[in-house]
């Protein structure tokens, strides 16, 4: 029985809502992420909130929150810090980076090369940062939500597959609807700016262990044997489908049934079912497979090569 998850997460979207318009989805997948202890990548075209929406969870959840503007002339050093001679001490001492919050925000991460990406990979898996050889370890909240522009290719360098894998989700995020986007010129008109959220009289969560109680609620829940081998088999018929070059493995199962468990909780459920399976296969799989030349020049995309197999595998009883 779920006792903290449903009302956190409502507490979470009443107060989201109070600055972001729309996006549900994208929220939800979010909030599928944190709680389920992983990283996202968010893709959209500037102004689409990407940042604000962060910003604000950060906020809401009473979490530390660090923002990294990815450049190409970005060092490693300037995400995990470097240790500084102390003339005073005689002794070296760590000048922390930018990593070591709850949430971070890593903006248009592809901006920068590939070595300052690779930067992320080990505190991503692990928790942790290794600077001049010392581990040192990171929040327990430790959560990387990166951004990146899906229409200005000049001066990026693409993810490379491991740092892909690395991310629980992409989350991909559109236009809102014009009602939506009536809304938001109307509370611009009233008075609300994004840069003074202080205005905004934004609740954060009563208790601060209320995340990390959402996410043993997550971890306790259990799948049914038979929910168990589809999450399976949808993986697997992503390795034998004709217009993949490549398919999910074996991380990218686990990151289903664990995406699916967070989101029957947030949706109230102490038991996840082929209809969450569904519901977050498309943003933890789409990043994962690789497709043909031929079938990308035929117009095929990830997800219509998702929802293809999502068709073909039985659905258990």
């Amino acid at each position: 029985m779920l006792t903290y998850t449903p009302t956190t997460v409502a507490h979470i979207l009443n107060e989201l809502r109070k600055v972001i318009v729309g996006q549900d989805d994208v929220i939800e997948q979010i909030l599928v992420a944190v709680l389920a202890e992983g990283h996202a990548l968010i893709e959209g075209v500037p102004g689409t909130a990407k940042t604000l929406t962060v910003k604000t969870l950060a906020q809401i959840i009473g979490a530390q929150y660090s923002r990294i503007q990815f450049t190409p002339d970005l060092m490693p050093s300037d995400i995990t810090g470097t240790n500084v001679f102390n003339m005073q001490t005689s002794q070296f001492a760590l000048r922390q980076g930018p990593i070591f919050t709850d949430i971070l925000l890593a903006d248009e991460i592809n901006r920068t090369p590939p070595k300052t990406q690779a930067a992320l990979l080990e505190a991503m898996e692990e928790r942790q940062t290794t600077i001049d050889g010392e581990r040192y370890p990171l929040s327990p909240l430790f959560t990387v939500l990166a951004t990146e522009n899906p229409i200005e290719y000049e001066g990026t360098y693409p993810l490379p597959e491991a740092q892909l894998d690395r991310f629980l989700m992409k989350i991909l995020i559109d236009y809102p609807q014009a009602a939506e986007e009536e809304e938001i010129v109307a509370r611009w008109d009233a008075g609300f700016n994004s840069r003074n959220l202080q205005h905004v009289q934004i609740t954060p969560l009563p208790d601060a262990t209320a995340i990390q109680r959402c996410r043993m609620e997550v971890r306790e829940m259990r799948m049914e044997p038979g929910v168990q081998k589809y999450v399976v088999e949808i993986v697997r018929r992503s390795r034998s489908h004709p217009t993949i070059l490549y398919g999910a493995s074996p991380r990218a199962s686990v990151a289903l049934l664990l995406c699916s468990k967070a989101l029957a909780a947030i949706r109230g459920r102490d038991f996840p079912t082929p209809d969450d399976i569904r519901d977050v296969a498309m943003p933890v799989l789409r990043h994962r497979l690789a497709l043909r030349a031929e079938a990308e020049l035929d117009g095929a995309t990830a997800d219509a090569v998702i929802s293809d197999i999502l068709k073909t595998v039985e659905v258990p009883r």
